[in-house]
């Protein structure tokens, strides 16, 4: 499996759960995270996460040009608007393909962990993104029997950053008014 992870907060809970059924392999793929040094702070984590884990890592291009680009027209949509669909969207479809050409049979991602994400949408175009590329999209909503709050407590346990927002420069600004 390849997993899509955003942040090592969730990564480290997710990535427990999931190693019991599957081998993974981790997918860093995030342009929408503002500014560059947020990015390169989340991803040091990850790979601390990573290995904590025990598991391989794979890179994906910071392309946060083209996601501004695709993401613009909704600047001003709130949190959980159709810009976090244009940006889940972008992030899976990458995983998708990244997937595809490694040869894995299942892609999935952590964000269904967070509160501000929405499970629903995610695994809607994470089965439409499946059949496309012909790799099966593992389906969950990691929120349910006490996910997240789990997860808050294991970041605390191994000292992780936790972001105090989603990423993307609209939510950074939105958080700071």
């Amino acid at each position: 499996m390849l997993a899509h992870v955003c942040c090592a907060p969730d990564a480290l809970y997710v990535l427990g759960l999931l190693k019991e059924e599957f081998d993974i392999t981790v997918f860093f793929y995030n342009p929408n995270i503002y500014p560059e040094e947020e990015y390169t702070l989340r991803l040091r984590e990850t790979q601390r996460v990573a290995q904590i884990h025990g598991l391989p890592l794979i890179l994906g291009p910071y392309d946060s040009g083209r996601w501004l680009a695709l993401t613009e027209k909704f600047k001003s949509e709130p949190e959980k608007g159709r810009r976090c669909d244009i940006c889940y969207a972008m992030r899976l479809e990458q995983t998708a393909k990244q997937a595809a050409a490694g040869g894995y049979d299942y892609f999935a991602t952590v964000m269904s962990l967070s509160p501000w994400k929405k499970a629903d949408v995610l695994n809607r175009i994470g089965r439409m993104l499946g059949r496309r590329y012909g790799v099966r999209h593992l389906e969950a909503n990691f929120k349910k029997k006490d996910g997240f709050r789990k997860s808050v407590e294991l970041s605390r346990a191994y000292e992780l950053y936790r972001q105090d927002y989603c990423g993307c420069l609209y939510s950074r600004q939105d958080k700071k008014r």
